[in-house]
């Protein structure tokens, strides 16, 4: 009698022991980034006289834009790049350019095509989310091409980064609906990015810089899409990274939202620093949030101490300089001004 309860205690505290443990690794795994750590992230081919860029719409629909097409076209063509729109750009289905399926097929056939160089996004709005899944990286991995884009286009860049390899987040051919002079800088510095022109900027001071100098990869873009990933495979690891955010047209109190949905999935737990891009037509609320969108963020991620750099022009304004994201570089920021230097 004394032989089985001994055992029967031993059983319990057994089983009581194998639940806290494995227990406890599924609420560890839970809050660990999807991502695997990448030690090297792999930089596609820079372009040449005579390379090949394919045009695709992943996302949303092209609707009487082909006369952008057309002026992102000539753009190449002065740089001596050959373009090729893919089969599907101009298709139409409600909201998007084309089914899931066509959109996919486009992307697929550029990402497997050796004599496309690089992939240049025509426009972003909603959808790319939709072909992630459905899309085969295995080609590109070993010969891998620059994926050009922003907005909508961060949830390519995440999964680009995951699968350990550099992009570009830049202006799209629906870009070319401003002219060339009120953009002058979105396209030199796109120019620069492909072509393989150090990218170093020197941004305006703000008196929300919160101080500092640090060093990693670049990480980020569109902050809606990034709070979109969250819980997936595409969701990316921030550590010992520099996240940058942009944003356009929400509510202060819904970037609060997502901000504070990656500060409890981690995102600023070993962070490295963070660049604020545009935050454009922000929504005015009925009930008004009372601060800045400045001191929002600042407020969210002030307890950490990496350095916070506002004023990047990057995002969704006509300004919009390029920036190469799974790249290391240097964040330096005072309140007078800030730096972002590319290795």
């Amino acid at each position: 009698m004394y032989i089985y309860s001994m055992s029967k205690k031993q059983l319990i505290i057994s089983l009581f022991c194998a639940i806290f443990f494995f227990g406890n690794k599924a609420i560890i795994a839970q809050n660990t980034p999807i991502e695997k750590q990448n030690t090297t992230v792999k930089q596609p081919p820079y372009l040449k006289a005579g390379d090949t860029v394919a045009i695709v719409a992943p996302a949303g629909i092209l609707k009487n834009r082909e006369a952008e097409i057309t002026k992102a076209k000539v753009l190449l063509k002065r740089w001596g790049l050959h373009a090729i729109v893919s089969k599907h750009v101009f298709n139409k289905a409600d909201h998007f350019a084309g089914t899931d399926d066509e959109r996919c097929e486009d992307f697929q056939k550029a990402l497997d095509d050796p004599k496309i160089k690089a992939i240049w996004c025509a426009r972003g709005g909603y959808g790319s989310v939709r072909i992630l899944d459905k899309l085969d990286w295995s080609k590109f991995k070993k010969h891998p091409k620059w994926v050009i884009g922003y907005s909508d286009i961060t949830a390519i860049h995440n999964q680009i980064h995951n699968e350990g390899v550099q992009s570009i987040h830049a202006m799209m051919c629906t870009s070319l609906q401003d002219t060339s002079e009120t953009i002058e800088e979105t396209i030199a510095t796109f120019k620069k990015a492909i072509f393989g022109t150090a990218l170093n900027y020197t941004l305006v001071g703000s008196k929300y810089n919160q101080v500092g100098s640090a060093t990693g990869k670049l990480v980020g873009g569109n902050l809606t899409m990034l709070h979109t990933m969250l819980g997936s495979k595409t969701s990316i690891d921030t550590s010992g990274k520099i996240l940058f955010i942009e944003e356009i047209g929400e509510y202060r109190y819904h970037v609060d939202r997502m901000l504070q949905s990656l500060k409890r999935a981690g995102y600023f737990d070993n962070c490295k620093g963070l660049i604020i891009g545009d935050f454009t037509k922000t929504k005015k609320n009925t009930t008004p949030w009372g601060k800045s969108t400045q001191q929002l963020i600042l407020d969210v991620v002030s307890e950490y101490g990496f350095p916070v750099a506002f004023n990047m022009h990057a995002g969704h304004a006509k300004d919009n300089r390029a920036l190469i994201l799974g790249r290391k570089v240097e964040l330096i920021a005072t309140k007078e001004q800030a730096k972002v230097v590319f290795e």
